[in-house]
Formats: C-alpha cells, sequence, structure tokens
C-alpha cells in the first residue's frame, strides 16, 4: 500500500449552548423557512451535516471514555507486515465517483500495526449511510482465513484519490490513517511529513501523552465536477471528544478548511493545536560528527522538513532551524494570536540528498493559518533524539495559556496549505544555510573558551543582492541569552547573492544558549529574524 512503508451539538444543543458556552457555527444560527411553516426546513426533510457531528460529540463527551478496543479476529491481527501489505483494496470497487466525480476512495485494511478499526459513512445527496462489508472491497492474496471476517470489521484508515498531477490519472491526495494522523499533498510533492487533530500532553516525558483517534468519518461525496471535498471526523481521547470538519481543495497547494469543535471531559492544561509532525535526521548545521553518534551514511542530508517558520502577529517572521538533538528538547515561541507557522522542506537540491528512491526535495511543506483569534500562547517545538531516519522526532503546534476547562467546548478554524520551500509567504531576505563550527583564535596570544562555537548564517533574497554593492549599510542585530557574543563578522557572499553571518558565541556550559540574527539597514529589516539553540551536552 503506498505512502506506508516508512513511518509508521446541536438539535439538543441549541438549548444548551448558552450555558455550556459554545460559539455556534454560522450554520446553526437558523435555518432556511418554507412557505407557510414555522419550522426550518430541515425539520421538513432530515438530512446530515455538520451539526450532527458536533451533537455526537457533545454527547459522547457527558460519558466516561471508553477505553476498550474491541480485538480483531485472530488470524488478522497477527499477521506480519509484509502478510497484511498482500491485501489491497480493489481500485474498481472505489465508493465516490459513480456519478461522474473526479474523487475516488480507497480503504485501508485493519491489522498489523493499525489493530483499531475505524468507522466510515458515506454522504450521497445529504443521506449518510454506513460503508458495510468491506471484506469484498479487498483482494487478499495468499491471505487465507479458517472464518469469514465480519461483516462490520471496519477499516483502518483511507485516503482519496483525484487527478492531482495529471487529468488522464488519478493520484493519492488525501491519507487518514492512525490515532488522528493525516496527510496531504500538493501538485508535484511526495509524501513526507504529518498533520495531526490534536495533541495532548505532548513532550513532559511523563508518559502520559494522550493520542486522540479519529473514531469515525464522514465522507461528503462530490457531485459531479466538484473540485472539493468535505470530511468529517469524531474525535475522542479520555480527556474529551471533537467534531472536526476539513475541506480539501486539490490544486497546486491544496488548502485546506479545518472548522473544530472541542468538548473536554476535563480540565486540559496543554493541548497542541493544529499539531505537525516530522522527521529530521541530519543537515548541514546537524551532521552528528562527534565520537558519540558517528555515522555511516554516504546522503549528506536526511530530513523531511528543515526548519520552522513562524509568523507573529507583530509581522515578524521568524526561522527556525531543526536538528536532532542528543536528548529531547522543547522549545517554546511566546505569541498572541499567530498569524502561521509550519514545517518547512526549504532545501529543494537533489544534490544535497542523493537519494534517487525517497526523494527527500520533493517533500511538501505545511503551512497553518488561523481563521480566528488564537488568544495568547506559544508555539511549541519539540525535538525528539533518533538514530535513523525511520522514527518522526518533531513536533510543533500551538499551546494555548488557558486551559481547555471541563464541560466548556470551544471551538477554532484554521487554513493549511501543502507548499514548497515557502518562499512565497514573505518577501524579505531569508535564511538558506546554517553552519556550525568550533570558534578559534584569531591570532597569537589570543584565547578562547572550550564552551565556544561559531554559527554561520547565508542570508538571501528579499533586497540583499541591492545592498552587496554598498555592504556598509548593512548591520547584524544579534541577541544572545544565556551566554554572549565575543566576535560578529559580516561578509557579503556573491556565490548565493547575499551574505553571510558569522557569530562567535560563548555558550553556558550547562543550560540552553538561545540565539536571534537578522539584517537591516536604518531602521528597515531586511530578512527574517533567524533563531537557534545550542547546548553542551558533557556526557
Amino acid at each position: 500500500m503506498t505512502g506506508l512503508s516508512r513511518r509508521s451539538l446541536l438539535g439538543a444543543l441549541f438549548a444548551a449552548s448558552a450555558s455550556l458556552g459554545l460559539r455556534l457555527p454560522a450554520f446553526a444560527q437558523g435555518g432556511p423557512v418554507r412557505p407557510g411553516s414555522d419550522k426550518p426546513a430541515s425539520e421538513k426533510a432530515p438530512s446530515f451535516g455538520f451539526e450532527d457531528v458536533l451533537k455526537r460529540a457533545r454527547e459522547l463527551s457527558l460519558k466516561e471514555h471508553n477505553a476498550v478496543i474491541a480485538p480483531l479476529p485472530e488470524e488478522l491481527a497477527k499477521l506480519d507486515f509484509d502478510k497484511w501489505r498482500e491485501i489491497r483494496f480493489v481500485a474498481a470497487k472505489a465508493p465516490l465517483g459513480e456519478k461522474g466525480g473526479r474523487f475516488r476512495l480507497q480503504l485501508f485494511h485493519p491489522g498489523h500495526l493499525f489493530q483499531r478499526p475505524v468507522a466510515i459513512n458515506l454522504v450521497h445527496d445529504g443521506r449518510a449511510e454506513p460503508l458495510a462489508n468491506v471484506a469484498k472491497l479487498f483482494d487478499y492474496g495468499s491471505v487465507k482465513f479458517t472464518k469469514p471476517l465480519p461483516a462490520d470489521l471496519g477499516v483502518a484508515g483511507f485516503r482519496v484519490h483525484y487527478p492531482l498531477n495529471d487529468l488522464r490519472r488519478s493520484d493519492e491526495f488525501v491519507s487518514f490513517l492512525g490515532a488522528s494522523y493525516f496527510r496531504w499533498l500538493g501538485r508535484d510533492q511526495k509524501y513526507g511529513l504529518s498533520a495531526r487533530g490534536l495533541s495532548i500532553g505532548t513532550g513532559l516525558l511523563d508518559n502520559k501523552e494522550e493520542f486522540p483517534f479519529f473514531t469515525e468519518f464522514w465522507i461528503e461525496a462530490p457531485a459531479g465536477e466538484a473540485s472539493a471535498i468535505n470530511i468529517n471526523a469524531l474525535l475522542d481521547s479520555p480527556s474529551l471528544t471533537g467534531a472536526y470538519k476539513f475541506t480539501f481543495a486539490p490544486g497546486p497547494e491544496s488548502p485546506v478548511e479545518v472548522e473544530v469543535t472541542l468538548f473536554p471531559r476535563k480540565s486540559v492544561s496543554r493541548i497542541g493545536l493544529a499539531p505537525l509532525t516530522s522527521m529530521y535526521f541530519l543537515g548541514e548545521n546537524d551532521r552528528h560528527l562527534n565520537d558519540r553518534n558517528k555515522y555511516d551514511e554516504f546522503r549528506p542530508e536526511l530530513h523531511d522538513s528543515d526548519g520552522l517558520l513562524m509568523h507573529t502577529n507583530e509581522g515578524e517572521w521568524i526561522w527556525r532551524p531543526l536538528h536532532n538533538p542528543l536528548v529531547q528538547e522543547v522549545h517554546n515561541f511566546p505569541m498572541t494570536n499567530v498569524r502561521g507557522y509550519g514545517l518547512i522542506q526549504r532545501d529543494r537540491q537533489f544534490a544535497h540528498y542523493q537519494d534517487i528512491e525517497l526523494n527527500y526535495e520533493e517533500r511538501p511543506s505545511y503551512w497553518i493559518e488561523p481563521e480566528d483569534d488564537w488568544g495568547e500562547g506559544r508555539v511549541e517545538l519539540i525535538e525528539l533524539a533518533t538514530k535513523d531516519e525511520t522514527f518522526d522526532n518533531i513536533i510543533v503546534a500551538f499551546v494555548p495559556n488557558e486551559p481547555a476547562d471541563a464541560r466548556k467546548p470551544f471551538n477554532f478554524t484554521y487554513r493549511m496549505r501543502s507548499l514548497t520551500d515557502g518562499l512565497k509567504l514573505h518577501s524579505l531576505g531569508y535564511t538558506l544555510n546554517t553552519f556550525t563550527a568550533p570558534a578559534y583564535a584569531l591570532g597569537a596570544g589570543e584565547a578562547v573558551s572550550k564552551n565556544t562555537r561559531r554559527f554561520m548564517i547565508d542570508f538571501v533574497g528579499g533586497d540583499l543582492a541591492f545592498h552587496l554593492a554598498k555592504p556598509a549599510g548593512v548591520e547584524i542585530v544579534a541577541t544572545v541569552t544565556n551566554g554572549k557574543i565575543f566576535r560578529q563578522f559580516l561578509v557579503p557572499n556573491p556565490a548565493i547573492g547575499g551574505f553571510r553571518v558569522m557569530l562567535d558565541v560563548e555558550v553556558h556550559p550547562t543550560d540552553m544558549t538561545n540565539m536571534t540574527c537578522k539584517l537591516r539597514t536604518g531602521p528597515r529589516v531586511l530578512t527574517e529574524t533567524w533563531a537557534y539553540a545550542w547546548k553542551v551536552y558533557n556526557f
């Protein structure tokens, strides 16, 4: 199965909404009224709508969380990866598209790592019907069972196909599989990082992180030549439930509109909104060439994303290169009403990866833009240590300062885009490279502490090429916490049409040293803000 080989309220709510503090979506504030009738038309002809998912989520939140998962049939549960992969969906039986639509739905069979089936409902002409007897939609190859699989087995997940890159063929462009994980593609991209519906308690090292799960989906069949598809989902976890509505519009950036309402069962202090998960193993700023982490690898870089880009409410753009730490690190960027953030694969050169199978240079970048005010909080970056490229070790989300209060629903909306390098998001100069090396003495008699490091940042783009002829007007604006800059240099770099900054920093021997750097001319900022963290680990 493609893309799996590597990594793995309103009917009763109207009366209750005031006391629950729920901000009702626009569609819940009234309905069309038939002439001569005091009742909305929807009551005359009931049909599926997002309000049904909201109602389900609210009702479920009033019950104790059921952690029991019905076991798969024993023979199915014991299949190894290779046998499970033999079970293939029969594309000719794909639901959706029967009436000429361009979207096709394919299913993932339960088994192997995916032991928890989910329910799928197809919505045609406003009517939701459960997808049953799914075994008939699969070719089991050499896999045989002594007893027929149950008709209500469910599926592990699903993917949607659409002619994304060529009108003559249908490409997989979105996939939901496992917990609340999903991935989608823009044009000419290959799967890399993932998005999640929600994160709870991530990065605390207390083994209490929750992984909310999409337990049921309602997929609305697009009519005729529709160019977008609505996918509704019910989320469940011990702490809360949620109703999600995704509208995917496949295209160059395949934008996704997301509407979410959460119903906390109890107060939750650490919720991550719109989380993203990616992999970073090796890069130009992090080659692991030290005594403890030598590697034997012909590929110079290995990552699905190489940086975190953020846009603050004050208009500042911040670029934080990713790295693979020796132990888990958590970095917070406090923000109020963040304008956007995302994990970006900025390096698009094949020569930097040299992988003709995995094509890291073609991995997408996911950009999140809140469509309402998310209030005070922080963009939280978690970097986990990994010894290979098979582990998603990068997590980013917006974490509100205010906890989610028990029995008090809240909703939020955002937009996601699947970009390439993300360089069109702003017109400033940007960070092309980040290099590190030991700082060294410049002359005889100069003493340099052992806890020093040189950080080299290549800025390019924007108006920087214009200033190469008169670099004297360009200045470095740099800051350091838990350390000090004892030398800095700004050198024109004609090879890239920009500038190289060199910062020699004496870092704190035990604490994390945080740095920022940007270029300006007079009061005018020329570049995004480069942000980085460094720690000396003495083990």
